[in-house]
């Protein structure tokens, strides 16, 4: 195994990956700043109608990437262009891109034809006094698409009906700049996303920097967002470390924002080595200017005892393997730890069922730099784990490591992101008492699991019609520190959705940044959001969504961004069909 640092806290370092693009030189750089900084001002000052017109021929520019992107980036992760995976890509890439354009467009027309942002339905207020704002369904086509599911975003304590805002920048005003924008590895519209968000809701012009990993997706991402480059606000760069030290500490760039771990984070804002952790230790940041992000998870699901049959026991084991095994795992929000109790007649079945899935879900190429000694730190620590696959040198197996001991709160499980395919499994105990064993589960998660970006809680239908149950789960997504919280579903539906925001629970300082800080997507653009809330129905359709094995996924999402783009309404049927051949 290659010397790698094993830290406290957080994500290990991951090794800068050989790029196949070339880089861009200093001169290549400088000229792209310059370019999108003579347009700043001219940004703030477009007229409505005009960006409404960008965001019309921009996402029809990406529409017309899908086959592209389903050829190119299939292969650096060890699959073929037309096989059932590449659905994987083109629903959390074009689609997903595609969405986040068409609800951007539909809240600039609302301020257009009325001057205000006209939200689904008017915001309430929770008996703790906290508001909240519905966000989701926004829309007959969301509705039609997601049946049962809604969304909230929570607001900071300090918002009151009253003083729900949003679109500020365009009823107010703001001030120009240029962000420097770092993209991720690992999903190549992250980067493009956080650029809208830069550009539409808060008025920044923008530098998009590829990440090596994916850099061989950014020609496809320069055809897809054309209309932005060719208005002069968006440029898109090559290159690795050096030259993202360059561009953050670059005199025209006015801020920083990135996707990507902690110690990203710290390199960039403090510094390195010895020098950089100093500054930490004294809070002293070599990077002045604002620097927003979002860094990864370690995400708990919590699992509500109550009565479940043998098809939700199969259902719901292939819906946690899958939220594990999307991407091979190189997901900030993958499913991390399960978290049990000890005493629930019908863990072991549920522990058994992923273990089938387990073995079931087909081994994944671990595309991502650094993954097999990133495996290799954690089966050391516990030998005990449990592998599916391969473990030949440069391999990775699907790794679960069950029956973890919830007192060792510095368990490297518990404390350090794998971003790999594993995942583990805790057991809290706690009186028989379903209420009392969420209150203590919640708890445990804020105080033991690093980071705070995404949780999500299963609790049976059953078990939510029993007063007490529906009243603790209440509880739970109130009282869980956590940017995105979902019952019945893979919280990293938040990135999806759009109308929902993105990134971690408010309040990390700088020299502990964990999940990062601000927020993105939050396409109704409101101001002072805490977190996003999700509630799902308890299955849907006879596979969970972006199920391991799910064979009609790239049809679905070709059916449903002709759906997002073109509102083609005549893809229902097919969708339907697609459905139930999954």
């Amino acid at each position: 195994m290659a010397e790698t640092t094993v830290p406290t806290v957080g994500a290990v370092e991951i090794p800068e990956a050989a790029s196949p693009v070339p880089d861009m030189d200093v001169a290549e750089l400088d000229r792209a700043v310059a370019d999108v900084a003579a347009r700043s001002s001219a940004w703030l000052q477009m007229t409505i109608r005009d960006k409404i017109t960008l965001l019309q021929q921009t996402w029809r520019d990406t529409a017309a990437t899908v086959e592209d992107w389903a050829a190119a980036a299939g292969p650096p992760k060890g699959f073929e262009p037309g096989s059932a995976d590449v659905g994987e890509d083109l629903a959390t890439g074009p689609l997903m891109l595609v969405r986040h354009l068409r609800k951007l467009e539909e809240t600039l027309e609302d301020l257009d034809a009325h001057g205000e942002v006209r939200l689904p339905a008017a915001p309430t207020t929770r008996a703790d006094g906290q508001v909240v704002v519905p966000v989701f369904p926004a829309g007959v086509l969301d509705r039609a698409l997601t049946p049962g599911h809604r969304a909230w975003v929570w607001m900071q304590p300090h918002v009151t009906p009253e003083t729900v805002r949003a679109g500020r920048l365009y009823t107010e005003g703001g001030e120009p700049g240029v962000c420097f924008v770092l993209g991720a590895g690992n999903i190549p519209s992250i980067g493009p996303s956080d650029c809208l968000t830069k550009l539409f809701n808060e008025g920044q012009v923008c530098v998009l920097k590829m990440n090596p990993v994916n850099a061989h997706m950014g020609p496809i991402l320069e055809r897809a967002l054309v209309p932005l480059i060719r208005e002069g606000v968006l440029r898109i760069v090559y290159g690795g470390v050096e030259s993202g030290k360059h561009l953050s500490h670059h005199p025209d760039v006015d801020s920083v924002h990135m996707t990507a771990s902690d110690k990203t984070h710290d390199a960039v804002v403090f510094g390195t080595g010895e020098d950089g952790r100093a500054r930490i230790e004294a809070g002293e940041r070599l990077l002045k200017k604002p620097v927003s992000s979002e860094l990864g998870n370690i995400t708990p699901i919590i699992v509500v005892p109550g009565v479940w049959s043998s098809s939700d026991i199969e259902y719901q084991a292939k819906y946690l393997t899958s939220m594990m095994t999307n991407n091979a795992g190189f997901n900030c929000g993958a499913g991390r730890m399960i978290v049990t109790h000890p005493r629930w007649k019908q863990r072991g079945e549920l522990l058994d069922a992923i273990r089938a899935c387990l073995r079931e879900a087909p081994q994944r190429h671990a595309y991502y730099p650094g993954a097999r000694d990133r495996w290799e730190l954690f089966v050391s620590a516990h030998p005990e784990a449990e592998t599916y696959g391969s473990d030949a040198p440069g391999e990775v197996p699907w790794t679960f490591i069950p029956d973890l001991d919830p007192a060792v709160s510095g368990d490297i499980m518990f404390t350090v992101e794998a971003f790999n395919g594993i995942f583990g499994e805790v057991a809290i105990d706690a009186p028989t008492d379903v209420p009392a064993w969420l209150d203590r589960a919640v708890a445990w998660c804020n105080e033991t699991l690093w980071g705070t970006l995404v949780a999500s809680v299963m609790a049976h239908p059953r078990s939510l019609r029993r007063p007490e149950v529906d009243a603790a789960v209440d509880r739970a997504v109130a009282g869980l520190r956590y940017g995105s919280i979902a019952v019945n579903a893979w919280a990293a539906v938040s990135y999806g959705l759009g109308t929902t925001t993105w990134g971690a629970f408010p309040g990390h300082p700088d020299t502990d940044i964990q999940s990062g800080r601000g927020l993105v997507h939050n396409t109704f653009m409101l101001e002072d959001p805490q977190k996003s809330v999700i509630r799902a129905p308890w299955k849907l359709g006879s596979k969970p969504p972006m199920s391991y094995d799910h064979q009609t996924m790239p049809s679905i999402a070709r059916r449903l961004i002709a759906l997002e783009a073109e509102q083609d309404w005549s893809q229902l049927p097919g969708l339907v069909l697609d459905g139930m051949r999954a």
